[in-house]
C-alpha cells in the first residue's frame, strides 16, 4: 500500500476516529456474508493453524477446544498454557499435551472426525529451579514446539499492568498496581544487560531453538528487548522468529518499527485480543498494517482462552471474518491463518 494513502487514512482517523471507525465497521459488517453457522461446530476456520492459544486455569478446556477445533476442520492449535504444565512431573505442557491428544484421538476414533494438530510451547520463566538454557533443553527434548520470552513475569509486564506479589517473593495472590520501572527490574525478568544486548542465558536460549528449529516468540519484550532479539535473529539466521499483539500496549509497534523487524525476518502474529472489546483496536487499521507490510511476514492467531473472550475456535473464526471484511483476500487469510503458521510449526 501507498505511503502517503496510510498517511492520509492515519490522519483521517486522528481528526475523525471514532466516526471514521463507526464508519468503516458499519460498512464493513453489512458487506461482509460468511457461512452460516450451525452450533456446536464453528464454519469458517477451516484449515487454520492457531499459534498462541490458551487453556491455563479458569480458562477454556484444553480437551473440549481442542474437539471442537477438530469438528470444525482447523489444522492445529499450539498451547501457549494448559491446565496441569506446572505439575512437578510434567516439565511444562508437553506432556500435558500429549495426554490431550490421546484422548482426543480416542473422542476422533469414536466420531470418525479427523483430529486437530497439538503443539505445546515453553515460557522462558518456566526454570524449575534450573538455569534458564537447562530448562528450554529440557523442554524441547520432551517435545515442546515453541519457546516464549518472558511474558506474565517480565519487567515491561509487571511494570504496565503489576502482576501477583507471590511471584517476587511476597505472601500474597491479589494482583498489584503496575510497579515502577525499578521495582519491575528488581521483582520481573529482563532480557538485556547495561549495554543493551542479550544477556547470556537468554542469547543462549535463541541459539538452542535455532538448533531445534522451533519458534520463538519476543513475548511482552520492551522495544530495547525486541532490537536486542532481532539482532540474534539476524545473527542465528532463524527464520521462525514472531512478535505476538504487535498493537498491544505490551509491544506498541508502529508500522515502521514493524517494517524495520519483519526485514530482519520476524514475523508480526496479529491476534483477536487486540481487536476485541478489551483492547478495541480498529480491525481496518489491522488490515491496512497487514497489507503495508506483505502478508508474507503476517500471522493470525487467537490469543484466546479467557472467558472474556470467545473460546480459541471462535476467535479464529472472527479474526479471519474481520480481516476479510475490511479487505483481505481469501487466499491472504488462508496464507496468514494457515500457510504461514503451518511453517512456523514445521507442519507445511
Amino acid at each position: 500500500m501507498d505511503e502517503e494513502i496510510l498517511a492520509e487514512a492515519r490522519l483521517r482517523r486522528a481528526n475523525n476516529a471514532p466516526h471514521d471507525r463507526f464508519l468503516s465497521s458499519y460498512r464493513a459488517r453489512m458487506g461482509y456474508r460468511g457461512e452460516v453457522l450451525v452450533p456446536p461446530a464453528v464454519y469458517g476456520v477451516e484449515g487454520a493453524v492457531d499459534i498462541h492459544c490458551h487453556s491455563h486455569e479458569g480458562q477454556q478446556d484444553a480437551l473440549a477446544i481442542a474437539k471442537l477445533a477438530s469438528a470444525s476442520g482447523m489444522k492445529g492449535l499450539l498451547f501457549k498454557s494448559v491446565v496441569g504444565m506446572n505439575r512437578p512431573d510434567a516439565l511444562g505442557a508437553a506432556a500435558v499435551v500429549r495426554q490431550v491428544e490421546e484422548d482426543l484421538a480416542e473422542w476422533c476414533e469414536e466420531t470418525g472426525i479427523e483430529p486437530v494438530r497439538l503443539w505445546s510451547g515453553w515460557i522462558a520463566t518456566d526454570t524449575r529451579g534450573m538455569t534458564v538454557p537447562e530448562a528450554a533443553r529440557k523442554a524441547l527434548e520432551d517435545g515442546a514446539a515453541a519457546v516464549w520470552m518472558p511474558v506474565f513475569r517480565s519487567a515491561n509486564t509487571l511494570n504496565k499492568v503489576g502482576g501477583l506479589p507471590v511471584w517476587w517473593g511476597v505472601d500474597s495472590r491479589e494482583w498489584s498496581d503496575p510497579l515502577p520501572w525499578d521495582e519491575a527490574l528488581r521483582a520481573g525478568a529482563y532480557t538485556i544487560d547495561e549495554h543493551g544486548a542479550l544477556k547470556p542465558e537468554y542469547r543462549e536460549v535463541f541459539e538452542i531453538a535455532a538448533d531445534h528449529d522451533v519458534m520463538i516468540s519476543f513475548a511482552h519484550a520492551t522495544h530495547e528487548e525486541i532490537y536486542a532479539m532481532a539482532e540474534e535473529v539476524r545473527r542465528l539466521g532463524i527464520t521462525k522468529a514472531v512478535i505476538d499483539h504487535p498493537f498491544s500496549p505490551f509491544i506498541d509497534l508502529s508500522l515502521e518499527q514493524m517494517r524495520e523487524l519483519t526485514a530482519a525476518g520476524v514475523t508480526m502474529n496479529f491476534t483477536y485480543d487486540e481487536i476485541s472489546p478489551l483492547l478495541g483496536v480498529d480491525p481496518a487499521r489491522m488490515c491496512e498494517t497487514i497489507l503495508a507490510l506483505g502478508t508474507e511476514h503476517v500471522t493470525l492467531s487467537s490469543d484466546a482462552g479467557e472467558p472474556l473472550f470467545p473460546n480459541t475456535v471462535e476467535a479464529t473464526r472472527l479474526l479471519r471474518a474481520h480481516m476479510r471484511a475490511f479487505g483481505l483476500s481469501d487466499e491472504q487469510v488462508h496464507e496468514t491463518s494457515s500457510v504461514n503458521p503451518s511453517r512456523l510449526l514445521n507442519a507445511v
